[in-house]
C-alpha cells in the first residue's frame, strides 16, 4: 500500500509513478481521490471547530453553575454539537474506508533505476551466465524426455483436470531431490531460516502481500464443506505469503533484522488470465512446487538485498549447470507490490530460448504498510520494513530444465554431480525399457 501522506503531499508525482506501468486503465481515478480527500478535510476542520466551540460552551455552563445561574440553553447547544460530531465521526470512518479501498487498488511506485516500458519487450537483459549446449540432432522436449522416466499428464488431467502432472519413479525421486538440494543451499549456505508453512491462509494474509483483493481471479478459494459463513480462505499460490506475513502487526527490533526464510511449498494458482498459453508440458501448471527466499530488513538495506538474493537464486542454477539471464523487468512487466524486480531465464533448448525460472522483487514498504510490520530504528522510532521475495527455484521448471539441458543421446538423463548425493549416487536416469 502506497502512504496516503504521499499522495496528499506530492499527487502529481505519485499520478506519474503510476503512469510508469503503462497500464491502459488508469490505476487511480484523480477526481474521485480529490473529492474524498477535499470532504476529509473538510469534515476534520468542521469536527476541530465544533470540538473547540462544545470546549468553551463546557466551560461557560460550568461557570453559569458555580453562579447558580440556568445554563439550560447552553446544554441544548452542547448536545446538538454531540450530535453533529457524532454524526461527521461516522461519516469520516466512512470516508476513511472509501480512501482506504482505493489505495488498496493502487500498485507500488517503480523504482528509479527500472526501466519504462509497457511489456517484456522493455525489459533489459543485465547479464547471461554459461553456454547453451549445442546437439548432434534436435533436442527433445520435456514432455518427450520424461515419459519414459515417469512424467504422467494423462493421470494428472484423469484425476484433477487440464494442467495438472503426476510424477511417478524415478521423475518423482529427482523432483524430490531438486527441492531438497535448493533447500541445503539456501540454509547452509545463503543463512536462511527452513520454515514449514500453512498452505491455506485467511483472505488478510492475502491483502497483507497485495495478491488480494485486485488478484482475486487468480487464486483458488476454499470453502469448509461449502460452508460460506466460514471464513474466507485461499490456497497459497506462493510460501511468500505465508513467510511474509509472519511479522504482520509487530514491531521488531532492529538488531533482529535482517529476516531470512525459506521453504519448500505447493502454489496453487488459476492462471485465469493465461488461457491457451505454455498448455503442453509443466511450463504452467496449477499446481506446481517452489522453494521461496523472503528476506525482512531496514529500509536502508533493501537495494543491496535485492542484487544479493538474485544471487541466490543464480547459485542454483550455476551449480547445476543451467545456462540463464537475468533481465531487469521494466515498469509496465512489474508485479503489483514490487518497486524493482530481476527475472532469472533458463535456457531451454527444445524451445531454443530463455524461460522465466525465478523472480526476485524488492516491495520496499508497500507489502509492510498493509500488514503494519515496523521496526524501532536507532533513534528509537518505529517505521515499516522493507520486504524482499525471490524464488529459489521453481521446482517444476528447474525439472524441466535439467531434463533438457544435460539430455543424452539415448534419452538418458546425467545426473550434475551436486544432485547425486540425493539420488544415491545415481549419475544417470535411463528410461525403463
Amino acid at each position: 500500500m502506497l502512504d496516503i501522506n504521499l499522495l496528499r503531499r506530492d499527487l502529481p508525482a505519485v499520478v506519474a509513478g503510476l503512469e510508469k506501468r503503462k497500464s491502459p486503465q488508469p490505476f487511480l481515478d484523480v477526481a474521485l481521490y480529490r473529492h474524498l480527500e477535499a470532504e476529509r478535510k473538510s469534515l476534520q476542520t468542521e469536527t476541530e471547530t465544533l470540538q473547540a466551540r462544545r470546549n468553551a460552551l463546557s466551560k461557560q455552563v460550568g461557570q453559569r453553575k458555580a453562579k447558580g445561574e440556568d445554563g439550560a440553553e447552553l446544554i441544548a447547544e452542547v448536545g446538538a454539537i454531540a450530535q453533529a460530531m457524532a454524526s461527521g465521526a461516522a461519516r469520516l470512518d466512512a470516508l476513511q474506508g472509501e480512501l482506504g479501498t482505493l489505495l488498496m487498488g493502487l500498485p507500488n511506485l517503480p523504482d528509479a533505476s527500472v526501466p519504462v516500458g509497457a511489456d517484456e519487450h522493455g525489459n533489459l537483459e543485465v547479464r547471461r551466465w554459461g553456454q547453451p549446449r549445442q546437439f548432434e540432432a534436435a533436442a527433445r522436449d520435456h514432455v518427450e524426455l520424461g515419459a519414459p522416466l515417469g512424467m504422467d499428464f494423462d493421470t494428472g488431467a484423469l484425476l484433477s483436470g487440464s494442467r495438472f502432472s503426476f510424477l511417478r519413479g524415478p521423475m518423482a525421486r529427482l523432483h524430490r531431490a531438486l527441492a531438497q538440494f535448493m533447500l541445503d543451499v539456501q540454509t547452509a549456505e545463503h543463512g536462511y531460516t527452513e520454515c514449514y508453512t500453512p498452505y491455506i491462509v485467511n483472505r488478510e494474509i492475502l491483502e497483507g502481500t497485495g495478491q488480494l483483493p485486485k488478484f482475486r481471479d487468480d487464486m483458488f478459494w476454499v470453502l469448509r464443506g461449502g460452508d460460506e459463513s466460514q471464513p474466507e480462505q485461499y490456497l497459497i499460490s506462493t510460501s511468500e505469503i505465508s513467510l511474509t506475513n509472519t511479522v504482520r502487526g509487530q514491531i521488531l527490533a532492529a538488531e533482529t533484522l535482517p529476516i531470512k526464510l525459506t521453504a519448500h511449498s505447493p502454489c496453487f494458482r488459476s492462471e485465469a488470465g493465461s488461457a491457451g498459453r505454455d498448455t503442453r508440458g509443466m511450463i504452467r501448471q496449477h499446481q506446481f512446487d517452489k522453494v521461496e527466499m523472503v528476506q525482512v530488513v531496514a529500509p536502508e538495506a533493501s537495494p543491496a538485498t535485492l542484487e544479493t538474493m538474485v544471487g541466490h537464486a543464480e547459485a542454483i542454477l550455476q551449480k547445476l549447470e543451467l545456462p540463464y539471464r537475468v533481465v531487469l523487468l521494466c515498469s509496465g512487466d512489474m508485479g503489483f507490490g514490487a518497486v524493482k524486480t530481476y527475472d532469472l531465464e533458463v535456457w531451454l533448448p527444445a524451445q531454443a530460448t530463455y524461460r522465466e525460472i525465478s523472480s526476485c522483487s524488492d516491495c520496499g514498504a508497500f507489502q509492510a504498510r498493509r500488514m503494519q510490520a515496523r521496526y524501532r530504528n536507532a533513534q528509537g522510532k518505529t517505521e515499516f520494513v522493507h520486504t524482499l521475495n525471490g524464488s529459489g527455484l521453481a521446482v517444476g521448471r528447474t525439472l524441466v530444465a535439467v531434463l533438457e539441458n544435460h539430455q543424452q543421446a539415448d534419452g538418458s538423463i546425467a545426473i550434475p554431480a551436486p544432485l547425486r548425493p540425493y539420488l544415491g549416487g545415481m549419475a544417470v536416469l535411463v528410461p525403463a525399457r
